[in-house]
């Protein structure tokens, strides 16, 4: 793939994701019970997951789903995410919307969010809510990895809609990306070479999001962007002091990587690592009291446990009803992972531990 990208014939996420949809494509995931049919929301694609009416049942509850992949991969009609959603869809008796937002390298940040946000805000519309018999007052919205990040953000910003008459009643977020402040946190640092997101993987998938340099990679990887002299970085610093917010189990004998100078050109290049809509982690507590009640789930080999585990922290602190949910051997992205050839019991555990979750309090 970065052959190709070097050679100019396309971008390397491009044939990437090329090569997951063919492989994609060889497996077959079907449903005789729940409907599934592809929509437009505001512009934006969808696809809806409906099960059967129940006896005299009138009004379903609701999920709306982001799928992860770094802001550049997969889809909501890859096999691996139209089984996780039709198996919500059973389990919860649930109408699951999931969100065809547009990819890296076709648009970059802050569009992605602006498609969550569209669907989303076109879902939660009464009149659209009817047509698909749903609930106002039971409807979740949930991601995970770029699509938690997404999933945090949309939820922050419906928070602060005044003209909303219909609101999320839960946020449901699996092995969340919500900071690009600090690249060193003790997950980071534990996990930087593990497979499926090594640290430099993340980091790169940040650069491309944003649509920055390459070349920025190791001045953020040392975390020269939020360096002390670098002034727009100050006010954010108390917000993500993982010393104070993780758990010692999680420190354990990590220290912190705080640069005294750095390179304040970083942030005026890529302003959006410092934008809460990109980096949900970093919003005020005000915005942060006023989310719904909170699942987070973490794996202990993720760089991005410790993004959870502070956002759990800081929500509960803002008192927010909030349920961390960590898995000690589990791996970032295990949750998909289902479906043969790829089917590990780390996916089925995680995945039944949130499907649960959302049953008991939706």
């Amino acid at each position: 793939c970065h052959l190709i990208h070097y050679l100019r014939l396309s971008h390397h996420l491009i044939v990437l994701n090329y090569l997951i949809c063919t492989f994609d494509k060889l497996k077959s995931v079907s449903s005789e019970d729940i409907k599934i049919t592809d929509a437009v929301f505001d512009g934006v694609e969808v696809r809806v997951f409906e099960p059967p009416a129940r006896g005299d049942e009138s009004l379903k509850r609701s999920v709306v789903y982001i799928h992860g992949g770094g802001w550049a991969l997969a889809s909501a009609r890859t096999s691996l995410y139209n089984n996780l959603c039709r198996i919500m869809a059973e389990s919860l008796n649930a109408v699951v919307v999931s969100v065809e937002y547009r990819l890296v390298p076709e648009v970059h940040f802050p569009e992605q969010y602006h498609d969550a946000l569209r669907a989303t805000k076109h879902f939660l519309q009464p009149h659209v809510l009817a047509e698909y018999s749903v609930d106002p007052s039971r409807i979740a919205i949930s991601g995970d990895s770029a699509g938690g990040n997404l999933a945090a953000a949309v939820c922050q910003q419906l928070s602060k809609d005044e003209d909303l008459t219909v609101r999320p009643k839960l946020q449901a977020l699996i092995y969340p990306v919500l900071q690009a402040f600090d690249f060193n946190t003790p997950s980071y640092q534990q996990n930087m070479n593990m497979p499926v997101l090594p640290r430099y993987v993340m980091i790169n998938y940040w650069i491309d999001y944003f649509n920055g340099n390459y070349d920025l990679a190791h001045a953020l990887l040392i975390n020269n962007h939020t360096a002390l002299d670098v002034g727009q970085a100050l006010s954010f610093r108390g917000r993500l002091n993982w010393t104070s917010l993780l758990p010692s189990s999680f420190k354990k004998n990590y220290q912190p990587v705080v640069q005294a100078t750095g390179t304040a050109e970083i942030i005026q290049k890529i302003p959006a690592l410092l934008d809460v809509r990109a980096v949900p982690l970093l919003a005020d507590d005000e915005t942060l009291w006023a989310q719904p009640k909170t699942y987070v789930l973490t794996c202990e080999n993720d760089v991005l446990r410790d993004d959870g585990a502070m956002y759990a922290k800081r929500l509960e602190n803002a008192g927010v009803d909030v349920t961390l949910d960590h898995f000690h051997d589990c791996f970032h992205g295990c949750m998909i992972f289902t479906v043969w050839p790829t089917d590990f019991s780390a996916g089925v555990q995680t995945r039944n531990s949130y499907i649960r979750w959302l049953d008991e309090n939706l």
